[in-house]
């Protein structure tokens, strides 16, 4: 999969390592964003119970 994202991204090698990593700062922020509090909504992570 990395291999066809590399060959993907246009430009030299220095910009494609540049490109990866933002590409990468992305998926994490739209992780963090979207997903991960849509997850922990759904699943009921936040509620805390004593038994």
């Amino acid at each position: 999969m990395y291999a066809a994202i590399w060959r993907i991204l246009p430009g030299p090698r220095w910009l494609r390592v540049i490109e990866a990593v933002v590409l990468g700062l992305v998926v994490v922020w739209a992780l963090f964003t979207w997903v991960f509090p849509w997850v922990a909504q759904d699943l009921g992570l936040l509620e805390t119970t004593l038994a």
